[in-house]
């Protein structure tokens, strides 16, 4: 057969495999996403499973199901293995992880035939006027950012975390660690390039020190052995994939999902010296499975841990922002990566400030259906915050476009909004500029009254 009767051939037999594949999932239709590798493994070779060691029995073209598109990994997902000859599906292998770990790893041979599951990001134009926060210290705060395995929706969360510390919290940066992917704000997976952080279309602020590797993550925290005292505070949050390995639950890391297990990672934080309260929030698939070893191992005289989901079970992703991260944070920060208001006011007990626990409920009382949060904690751990201040200035008011859409049609469809704001996009940046210079204005002028107020005042 001459190379075009081949490659006409090796057509037909990709073709029967994408109509059987369609055929014979029905129920998997609506669900899962399905790709297929247009090459043949031969006998002998590895099958790219990361965390097995597997290898193809017969010339074999390779097709792959991503059963829960929108969860994290680990999750359900399906390495179905055809016969390169006759197309006939001869193996099915359950797994947890996709055959490639990085968008730089994946052939070009390798796509999507079936893809019901897609992310569609929106842009909104939040519009904030707040005057500036004011704070007293007491101890030294310091936080971990980490996200190994990263997509785009894991960096955003992190950009989120981090504009909470700085510009809510008055973090100082030095003592922000942020460790991301392969140590630049790059991630796996589409959009690309990595241009603005999709809250508010503004470049990323947050530095990035490093690769999301284990060593990384476990150097972090020994690099904070001589620097935690008494009253300090600790601030850890991991993000993008998680697994199970039938024992524990890890932390998937840079750079082909390799494991930080729940042992490993606890007895790390079991050498910190005596301090004062340590807070964790974890997003991964499996999380949970990291709460009672956190708090039995935490040298703090106070800790909570909030995670994503039960041990046993996977948390869930979005277009732009992990569900469960971006409502704890947007708790913390008060309103959402938007800039939208916040369903509910979660300082429930009234003191003006946000707790582990008041947070926690947040996100838990508006989680996505398929997260299942959970939220431990010793001694006061649930009263810990981020801040350390004698007082704090609330926001005067925060406006969303939506919300002024939603006057003119109390009611409205989706779509609209969506034709509405395609229309006036330009006006709202010109406007949103105009905003901001007339904002920085009255900033100005607030802190100048504020601090007028102050004078004479005791500062101890």
């Amino acid at each position: 057969m001459d190379a075009n009767g081949s490659k006409r051939g090796a057509e037909r037999v990709i073709s029967e495999i994408k109509r059987s594949i369609l055929t014979n999932n029905n129920s998997y239709l609506k669900t899962s996403n399905f790709y297929v590798q247009e090459e043949i493994f031969n006998e002998r070779t590895p099958i790219p499973i990361p965390r097995h060691q597997l290898h193809f029995t017969r010339p074999t073209i390779m097709a792959f199901a991503d059963d829960a598109p929108l969860h994290n990994w680990a999750h359900p997902c399906r390495y179905l293995l055809h016969d390169a000859k006759t197309g006939e599906l001869y193996q099915e292998i359950q797994a947890q992880f996709p055959p490639y770990a990085r968008e730089s790893e994946t052939p070009a041979s390798f796509y999507a035939f079936h893809e019901p599951i897609l992310h569609a990001p929106s842009k909104m134009f939040p519009i904030y006027i707040y005057p500036p926060w004011k704070f007293r210290f007491r101890g030294n705060r310091y936080a971990i950012l980490f996200s190994g395995m990263s997509n785009n929706r894991h960096t955003n969360d992190l950009e989120f975390a981090y504009r909470m510390l700085i510009n809510v919290y008055g973090f100082n940066p030095a003592n922000i660690t942020v460790l991301n992917y392969d140590g630049t704000l790059n991630y796996n997976g589409n959009p690309h390039p990595v241009v603005a952080w999709p809250g508010n279309g503004t470049p990323y602020t947050m530095p990035v020190h490093g690769a999301g590797t284990k060593a990384k993550l476990l150097a972090a925290i020994d690099s904070l052995k001589p620097k935690l005292k008494s009253n300090d505070m600790l601030f850890i949050h991991t993000n993008n994939h998680g697994g199970h390995n039938g024992i524990e639950s890890d932390l998937c890391c840079y750079p082909n999902y390799d494991s930080l297990g729940v042992k490993e990672f606890t007895d790390k934080l079991a050498e910190l010296p005596a301090y004062n309260c340590l807070m964790v929030m974890m997003e991964q698939c499996h999380s949970g499975g990291f709460n009672n070893a956190v708090i039995s191992k935490s040298t703090a005289a106070n800790t909570s841990i909030a995670s994503a989901c039960e041990e046993l079970k996977n948390s869930i992703g979005g277009a732009q922002f992990d569900p469960f991260a971006r409502d704890w944070i947007a708790a913390m920060m008060g309103h959402d990566p938007y800039g939208h208001p916040l369903v509910f006011n979660p300082d429930s007990n009234g003191n003006g400030r946000i707790e582990a626990k008041e947070a926690f409920n947040y996100a838990n009382a508006i989680h996505d259906p398929y997260d299942t949060p959970v939220f431990s904690f010793a001694n006061n751990g649930r009263s810990c915050w981020l801040g350390a201040t004698y007082w704090y200035f609330p926001p005067i008011k925060l406006i969303s476009i939506e919300s002024i859409i939603k006057k003119r049609w109390p009611e409205p469809d989706p779509e609209i909004i969506h034709k509405v704001l395609s229309r006036i996009e330009p006006s709202l940046e010109r406007l949103d500029e105009k905003t901001k210079a007339s904002l920085a204005s009255i900033e100005k002028e607030y802190e100048k009254q504020v601090e007028e107020l102050l004078v004479g005042e005791p500062v101890k």
